[in-house]
């Protein structure tokens, strides 16, 4: 029947969609730990490159580093990016986009996600200031190299008030405002 296709093809979709955002969410998120120097001897920062190896390593015998910008990442990202966009496409019977909507699309996807990966990191790093202050984790340690570039200067401009912190709210609503003009 035809609902028994379109079910198909909508577990066809989830599964593809969930493959390509975790794979891209890990090369996503190790370009983003490089542009924070994050300490990658930790435990998780570890556990990334791992992951990631196997598509930078080859690109870096192929794209050399411009200045602090690893260029193998970058790639990389976009990479995934556009075969995300383009296997996402195809399951949903569209066919391919022309070379210029793939890259928009692709480029689109990835501030998006940047923009929800720094949300929820932001979020994660405050509640876990209000549970466990002052302890180590190596979580905590990756989200506070990520999410400090962020928040210091919002601290900086904007004191905080009666002791209490707010700049991981500004910092998340100023992301939401992005995440809606990116529409």
């Amino acid at each position: 029947t035809h609902s028994g296709i379109d079910g198909m093809q909508d577990v066809l979709y989830f599964l593809v969609d969930t493959f390509f955002s975790l794979v891209f969410f890990v090369f996503l998120l190790r370009l983003l730990l490089q542009w924070a120097r994050a300490d990658f001897r930790n435990p998780l920062a570890q556990a990334i490159l791992r992951l990631s190896n196997w598509l930078i390593m080859p690109l870096r015998r192929l794209l050399p580093p411009i200045g602090r910008i690893d260029t193998a990442s970058v790639v990389a990202v976009l990479l995934v990016a556009v075969a995300q966009v383009a296997a996402l496409t195809l399951v949903r019977g569209f066919g391919l986009p022309d070379m210029l909507d793939l890259l928009r699309l692709a480029a689109l996807a990835i501030l998006r996600s940047a923009l929800w990966v720094y949300f929820w990191a932001i979020f994660i790093y405050a509640l876990l200031s209000m549970v466990a202050p002052g302890t180590y984790s190596p979580a905590n340690a990756i989200l506070q190299s990520l999410c400090e570039p962020i928040l210091g200067p919002i601290r900086r401009t904007l004191p905080s008030i009666g002791g209490l912190d707010l700049s991981p709210l500004w910092a998340s609503i100023g992301i939401q405002v992005l995440l809606i003009l990116l529409r």
